[in-house]
C-alpha cells in the first residue's frame, strides 16, 4: 500500500474527501516529524510507538573493496508495534 492507496482507504472509511484525508494524514506524518525532531516519544494506542535512539560509531567494512571504513555516531528512528497490532499480524 502507498501513501495514496491508504489516503483512498481513510477517506472511504471517515466518509470524507480525499482532500481532507490527505490533509489529515500530512498534518499526522508533520506532528511525528516535529515531535521526533524533538526527542519526544510519540506513543498511538493500538498502533504503537516511536522514538529516536543514538547509535554509537562503528566500524564497518566497503563490501566491493573490503576496505575498513569508519560509520559516524548517528540517530536512528525506532518503531516497537502495539500488542494489539501484533496479535492483528498472527
Amino acid at each position: 500500500m502507498n501513501k495514496s492507496e491508504l489516503i483512498d482507504q481513510i477517506a472511504s472509511k471517515a466518509d470524507i474527501s480525499k482532500q481532507t484525508a490527505s490533509l489529515a494524514l500530512d498534518s499526522f506524518i508533520d506532528g511525528l516529524k516535529e515531535n521526533l525532531n524533538k526527542g519526544a516519544e510519540v506513543r498511538i494506542g493500538g498502533l504503537g510507538t516511536w522514538c529516536v535512539a543514538d547509535r554509537k560509531a562503528t566500524e564497518g567494512r566497503n563490501p566491493r573493496t573490503g576496505e575498513k571504513i569508519s560509520i559516524p555516531a548517528h540517530k536512528v528512528v525506532k518503531f516497537k508495534a502495539s500488542k494489539e497490532l501484533r496479535e492483528c499480524v498472527n
